[in-house]
């Protein structure tokens, strides 16, 4: 390996084209500049400098070996601004969460990195087996997820808890029983639909619905993109379920009607990471706002 401070002493002759310039600059002699020279050149078994009198020319080696130290320097500063990783407002935060979640939760962590702008957020909206397969595996440093988490695999914390609603257009004729306005309706489906559906018929306490095969229920649109999920319903077209939280954040709730069950369905949202993983110190502030969402 070459002496890291003879490379020094040749990359700042070189910048500087001088070897009084250079001595001054390292607070060493003009020799032992040059005796630095002539050993990184025996090293490297090449002339670098090309000496005429008091001044030098670089040679095509001593570019080449001037780049090479050129990029170890550039590397040893990313190096350095890598391990400074627990600096509280710089660095990347990751998270994954459903994409109602991540509605909700998005404006609020902006607000953030507008206080902080070194602090860069990365949000991905993901089921919850993806979520926690991607925390396992590194890709995210924590998710909020609806199932309690394998503790053998898995730290997590209880955040609060989410309502889920079934929703329809505002000027639905609600006379109707429930089961026949979900059959003549259909559904506006999306990645979490089947799951919301399923878990609200089983627990929404009304018993027609309990006896509704979520098989028989057409689908009348498909949307993976969670702000535009109840853009159809504003125009009088399908139902769906989603939890509170999307509802209020939609710019139009007032064009949509929320059906009030028997007992209010409710999921539990768990904030997760990699069992014994110590997050960052920026983390401390972006899970602050995230815990205030459910206070």
């Amino acid at each position: 390996m070459l002496n890291p401070v003879w490379l020094e002493t040749f990359i700042t002759l070189v910048d500087t084209g001088h070897f009084t310039q250079t001595a001054e600059k390292l607070f060493m002699t003009q020799p032992g500049v040059s005796q630095h020279v002539q050993k990184l050149e025996a090293a490297c078994g090449h002339t670098l400098i090309k000496r005429d009198k008091k001044s030098f020319t670089i040679t095509e080696q001593g570019q080449l070996v001037y780049q090479y130290t050129k990029g170890l320097l550039r590397d040893e500063k990313v190096l350095f601004e890598q391990l400074n990783f627990d600096d509280p407002v710089s660095g990347k935060c990751s998270m994954a969460c459903s994409g109602s979640v991540a509605l909700m939760l998005f404006p609020r962590l902006l607000k953030l990195q507008n206080l902080y702008p070194n602090i860069h957020i990365n949000l991905k909206a993901a089921p919850n087996h993806q979520i926690l397969s991607d925390i396992k595996s590194g890709n995210v440093d924590q998710g909020i997820v609806t199932d309690k988490p394998n503790e053998s695999f898995f730290d997590f914390e209880e955040l609060g808890q989410d309502e889920l609603c079934l929703i329809f257009p505002v000027d639905t004729d609600v006379s109707k029983s429930w089961k026949q306005l979900l059959l003549e309706l259909g559904l506006i489906s999306h990645p979490d639909a089947e799951h919301y559906l399923s878990l609200y018929l089983k627990k929404c306490e009304e018993q027609e619905l309990k006896l509704l095969n979520i098989n028989e229920i057409p689908i009348v649109g498909s949307i993976n993109q969670i702000s535009q999920i109840l853009e159809p319903l504003t125009q009088g077209i399908g139902f769906t379920v989603l939890p509170k939280s999307a509802v209020d954040s939609f710019h139009s709730p007032g064009r949509l009607k929320v059906m009030q069950p028997k007992l209010p369905v409710k999921e539990t949202l768990f904030l997760v990471r990699k069992k014994n993983r110590t997050l960052p110190a920026r983390y401390d502030a972006f899970n602050s706002i995230i815990r205030q969402a459910w206070a």
